[in-house]
């Protein structure tokens, strides 16, 4: 499991055991996306950096078996 996002929003989610990658820009949102690890299942997103994602065709967020499951915080 892991949290991609702005620190202020994703940091406390480490505490549960979370991994999390801080991404403040969109290009750290892309980059973190692009780099996450083939045995992530579950990728929690800021509603912002699922923003930054929807615009990126190989980063889409429906579903799709080969890909982690995508749950987004609300703002």
């Amino acid at each position: 499991m892991t949290a991609i996002g702005a620190r202020t929003r994703v940091g406390g989610l480490a505490l549960a055991g979370v991994g999390v990658l801080v991404a403040e820009s969109p290009e750290a949102v892309r980059r973190a996306w692009r780099e996450l690890p083939p045995t992530v299942s579950l990728v929690i997103l800021t509603a912002e950096a699922a923003e930054v994602l929807e615009a990126e065709p190989a980063a889409t967020t429906e579903p799709d078996p080969s890909r982690p499951l995508i749950v987004v915080m609300p703002r």
